[in-house]
């Protein structure tokens, strides 16, 4: 940062700019560091996914099946098969992350306690990380300790879905604008990182 700019330098030359938006998912916390920011608690968990063939099939109309217990969930997918998640959340440094074999184990033991279905193939298996803040909530806002830092991380696995919503609010936020509708009731000062200041 050098006067009220950040200065990037990247392969492909310097970049420069009075707004550095975080959005590194994972990775946020060390981005924040480099920059010289005080972090804020991100932490990386692992989750893994298998994809099934099983007898019978998931019909396509099956709903999104959870255990309450927060054991394990499944769903179908396109062509006939199905996904397993063992619901695992295991705390891991960012990175590429790989499926462990205890956590398919794991999966499919779950899935095999509460249906008679017959797993016939194994297709695939992946990993991939959820990022949390401390409070398990996303946080968007300019950092309290460095003017044009905006964080935008913590989405904790729920990026994809939610990501409409919260472009929409974090482009209010960052432009000083009104939300739109879709946006407007929500009160953009829950997810400001200075909450994680006020309690150090």
């Amino acid at each position: 940062h050098m006067g009220d700019r950040w200065q990037i330098s990247t392969g492909a030359g310097a970049v420069s700019a009075t707004i550095l938006v975080n959005a590194a998912g994972a990775w946020a916390d060390e981005v924040a560091r480099r920059a010289d920011v005080v972090p804020i608690g991100i932490t990386a968990y692992r989750r893994t996914v298998v994809q099934l063939v099983t007898d019978p099939a998931p019909p396509a109309t099956m709903p999104h099946i959870a255990d309450i217990a927060g054991n394990f969930y499944f769903k179908p997918e396109a062509g006939g098969r199905l996904w397993l998640s063992p619901h695992d959340e295991t705390k891991v440094e960012p990175g590429d992350v790989q499926p462990e074999e205890i956590d398919v184990a794991t999966a499919i033991d779950r899935f095999e306690n509460v249906v008679d279905w017959r797993i016939t193939k194994l297709e695939r298996r992946w990993a991939g990380l959820r990022s949390f803040a401390p409070d398990r909530l996303p946080v968007y806002g300019f950092a309290p300790d460095s003017p044009g830092f905006f964080w935008c991380a913590g989405q904790g696995g729920f990026g994809i879905q939610t990501a409409p919503a919260a472009a929409a609010l974090a482009a209010a936020v960052l432009l000083g604008l009104a939300p739109d509708a879709s946006v407007a009731a929500i009160d953009p000062a829950r997810y400001a990182p200075g909450r994680f200041h006020a309690l150090a």
